[in-house]
């Protein structure tokens, strides 16, 4: 599988292998190399880079190994950014919509009111300035994780090729 030039959000895959989920779990475990940490919970696999090369945009992968009724396992699997950055970051959206929705109730208030509301658009208009400029971060930050998150998926390749 080819990941496309163009990464999406949080890209997601699946693989069909005719192996067990157990045989897929452990030679993956087994096939680590540095700079790649792997971590195992039950039938999932974290793959991520140790310390010395990973960065605030470091993406990781996490794999999903289940085995079929049929015969064989489904691996899904799953890159994302750091599970405490993209917590962050879905921090800071619901802040900054949580002001833009306060001040334009407040806004509102004002203008049936009768009362001043300029400062609110106001506010209003730099909230819509503050998601556009961590809309622009994201994707700088995206782009500086690209190169990592090819390097994962050659790594999940070749772990499957023992």
């Amino acid at each position: 599988m080819e990941l496309p030039n163009e990464i999406v959000l949080r890209p997601r895959f699946q693989d069909h292998l005719e192996e067990t989920a157990t045989e897929v779990l452990e030679r993956i475990e087994k096939a680590g190399e540095k700079p790649i940490l792997i971590k195992r919970l039950d039938d999932h696999l974290f793959i991520s880079f140790n310390d010395a090369e990973r960065h605030f945009w470091s993406p990781q992968l996490q794999l999903e190994i289940l085995d079929e009724e049929e015969g064989g396992c489904k691996v899904y699997g799953l890159f994302g950014p750091n599970p405490t950055l993209w917590t962050f970051f879905m921090f800071l959206h619901f802040g900054v919509a949580t002001l833009f929705i306060i001040l334009g109730i407040w806004a509102y208030s004002s203008a049936s009111l009768g009362k001043p509301y300029g400062v609110l658009v106001g506010g209003m208009v730099a909230m819509l300035v503050i998601w556009f400029a961590f809309y622009a971060f994201g994707r700088a930050g995206r782009a500086k994780g690209k190169p990592q998150m090819q390097e994962l998926h050659r790594f999940y390749q070749r772990a499957l090729k023992g």
